[in-house]
Order: structure tokens, then sequence, then C-alpha cells
């Protein structure tokens, strides 16, 4: 699949699936679980590819030198 994350959405979705996950073992049930989300958020921001965003035609990359 073609990447459509630029670099500073990557380093923001890492911030936010880490600070998500750290939250998980603070809170109790069921809340607690809800923090998993931010394994979407690691996930996108390590293939660099967001399902939502290709559904969407959204891209924050930047486009190559030509």
């Amino acid at each position: 699949m073609k990447r459509n994350i630029g670099t500073a959405d990557r380093v923001i979705r890492l911030v936010i699936g880490l600070g998500l996950l750290g939250l998980y073992g603070a809170l109790e049930p069921p809340v607690k679980y809800l923090t998993l989300i931010g394994l979407v958020f690691l996930g996108t921001a390590i293939t660099g590819v967001c399902p939502a965003y290709g559904f969407f035609g959204v891209s924050t990359c930047r486009s190559a030198p030509r």
C-alpha cells in the first residue's frame, strides 16, 4: 500500500498511542479497555498507512520532488 501519513502525523499518532496504552494499568475496567485504541494509533504510525485516509482520499505526505 502507498503511504498516506506524513512525518508530523506519524509522530503525533505515536505519542497518542503510547499515551493511551500507558493509561491501561491506571484505569478500572471497562474504561481501561478503551485505551487499547492506542494500538490502532501505533499501528498506523509504524506502517505509515491509514485506511480511513485512503477511504476519504486524504494524504498528509509531502509530494515527491520532481
